[in-house]
Formats: C-alpha cells, sequence, structure tokens
C-alpha cells in the first residue's frame, strides 16, 4: 500500500503528495508513501535562525530535500513570513492586520525584501540539479506580482548560467492561489504560470471574510460551501484549459469529506499532513470518477449550503 499509485476505483491516478517544514520531514514523507512534496514551507529556515539563512545555508537544506525524494517532485514555497510569522532580525511594519498586509510575496518584489528573496532564489536553482524542483510564489493577488517574481527567477538563473553554475532546464514556477481575486482570474494567471497550488485554509477564510482561529465566526471556516466549491472548481478548470495542473495545500486536501468533491472536480495533486496519505488512498480505490464528477457537478449547481453539499454527498460516497 506504501509504495502503491494513488488510483480510483476505475483506475484514474491522483498524485499525493506530503506537506513538510525542514528537510527531516522528508523520511516521514517516505515512510507514508507520498508521491511527491506538494509543499516545503521555507519559513520554518528563516524562524529557525538568528539572521538571514545564506545563500549556501539554503542551498543545503533544499539539496537534502531534492535528494531524498529520490526524483519525486518537490513543490518549495517562497518565504511566507508575515501575518503570524515573524523574524525578530527583521523589522517588520506594525500593522493593524498583518494577515492582510505587507506579508510573503510583497514583501519579496519589494525594495525591503529584494536581497533576501534573491537570495532564495539562487539557493533553489543551485539545488535545481538534485530533483525535481517546483518553485511556488505565496501570496499572489495581481499578474504584475508574479510577473516581478518571475522576473526575479529569470534574471538569477541568467546570472549563475553566466558564472557557469548549473542549472536544471525543467524547474516549474506557479503560485499558491489563496487570495479570491487570483482564483478568479485564474483564467489569465493559467496563461503564464506553469501550475497552480490551492492554498485552502486562507483561501477560505479571505472568501467568508472570517478569521479561522476567532470561535466566535469559526461557523464561517465551511470548506464545502458551493461558494468555495466554486472558486475551487474555477482554479482547477482554468488549469486544464491552459494543459496545467492544479493541485492544493490547504487541509482541504486531506479532509476525508472533501476528496470526492475534490476527485469529481479533477484536482490533479493532494498535498496534505504525511500521516493523512494512506488514508487518502485507501478512500480514493473506493471512488468511481465519473460518479464523483456527477457529484460535484450537482453539488456546484444545486447547493445552495454546506449542509446541502454533505447531504446529497451520502448518494455518492459510503465510507464504511
Amino acid at each position: 500500500m506504501k509504495d502503491a499509485k494513488t488510483v480510483t476505483a476505475d483506475g484514474k491516478h491522483f498524485e499525493l503528495a506530503a506537506n513538510i517544514g525542514t528537510p527531516k520531514d522528508v523520511e516521514g514523507v517516505n515512510d507514508n508513501g507520498a508521491e511527491a512534496v506538494g509543499l516545503y514551507r521555507t519559513e520554518f529556515l528563516y524562524m529557525d535562525s538568528q539572521d538571514f539563512p545564506t545563500e549556501d545555508e539554503q542551498y543545503e537544506a533544499y539539496r537534502a530535500v531534492l535528494e531524498g525524494m529520490n526524483g519525486k517532485p518537490v513543490v518549495v514555497r517562497t518565504m511566507d513570513i508575515g501575518g503570524d510569522k515573524e523574524l525578530p532580525y527583521f523589522d517588520m511594519p506594525h500593522e493593524m492586520n498583518p494577515f492582510l498586509g505587507f506579508r510573503a510575496l510583497r514583501i519579496s518584489i519589494s525594495e525591503t525584501g529584494d536581497a533576501m528573496f534573491r537570495t532564495q532564489i539562487r539557493a533553489l536553482l543551485r539545488a535545481s540539479v538534485h530533483g525535481q524542483l517546483r518553485i511556488m510564489f505565496p501570496m499572489v493577488a495581481l499578474l504584475k506580482e508574479f510577473r516581478a517574481a518571475k522576473a526575479v527567477f529569470d534574471e538569477e538563473k541568467a546570472n549563475l548560467l553566466a558564472e557557469g553554475v548549473a542549472v536544471a532546464d525543467n524547474i516549474q514556477v506557479g503560485i499558491m492561489i489563496e487570495i479570491p481575486a487570483a482564483a478568479m482570474l485564474a483564467d489569465q494567471f493559467a496563461k503564464e504560470v506553469d501550475f497552480f497550488s490551492i492554498g485552502t485554509n486562507d483561501l477560505i477564510q479571505y472568501t467568508m471574510a472570517a478569521d479561522r482561529m476567532n470561535e466566535q465566526v469559526s461557523y464561517l471556516y465551511q470548506p464545502y460551501n458551493p461558494s468555495i466549491l466554486r472558486l475551487i472548481n474555477n482554479v482547477i478548470k482554468a488549469a486544464h484549459a491552459e494543459g496545467k495542473w492544479a493541485g492544493m495545500c490547504g487541509e482541504m486536501a486531506g479532509d476525508q469529506q472533501a476528496v470526492p468533491l475534490l476527485v469529481g472536480m479533477g484536482l490533479d495533486e493532494f498535498s496534505m499532513s504525511a500521516t493523512s496519505v494512506l488514508r487518502t488512498r485507501s478512500l480514493m480505490k473506493k471512488l468511481d470518477t465519473a460518479k464523483m464528477e456527477e457529484y460535484a457537478n450537482r453539488a456546484l449547481t444545486e447547493c445552495s449550503t454546506m449542509e446541502e453539499v454533505l447531504e446529497l454527498q451520502k448518494e455518492y460516497v459510503d465510507f464504511d
């Protein structure tokens, strides 16, 4: 089971990946039979350091993960600091609402974060020859933000090649979809990115305007709400229309109630905690994709509440 491919009852393959925070987590990814790393949260390199990690320090960390995955895909998210992830050695502005403020890619493409971002991109590019690297930019709202980050990638790749440093020529560059504006404009993003990975944790709370850590509004954190499902479906369909793939790295990807819906919508890659991989593989083996597609289409067009979606699920999925 651990080394089996993830296929549905009718033989369709889906990629099951795992989320990690450090190179040490790769052992758990392999032990649980994941087919890829779908999210490497690189901010822990910064948070576990007394100063900005150097290019060489980052290179060693990325190399360790890529080599540890033995050629399987590794999606590395560029630094996602800000919000609740502060660095004592980086002077962040005090903000009323840091989750909607100066964070993640917004820092990377700013004058303040440019040197830090270029160091990370160079380290990633150098490590790319040790495996199958995919780079993902977080917190993208506008196409011009992606273009600015991609320009840094292109410039540093050209610089390294000019220096005689080897760089892989098959690096995919994509974005995390966690802002509704990007989800709605996915058809335009899909023309320029190599892939999408949907970060449902933030996408849900931004769509519902509800802090998922606030108990008084926690009832609004609804992964199966038709509004959320329509955004996700829009992203997947936009990716496929351009021949690109769409994954998910939020908690919803490993949610057993959500998996049948996501299979029905055609999500290509599911990334979750490593301990959820085998359970999800078992569930997928029971699902028929045509049946799940019918369920998803009905949920998207006929349901107006989360409760209706889950009630409809009983007609299509037997979890026993």
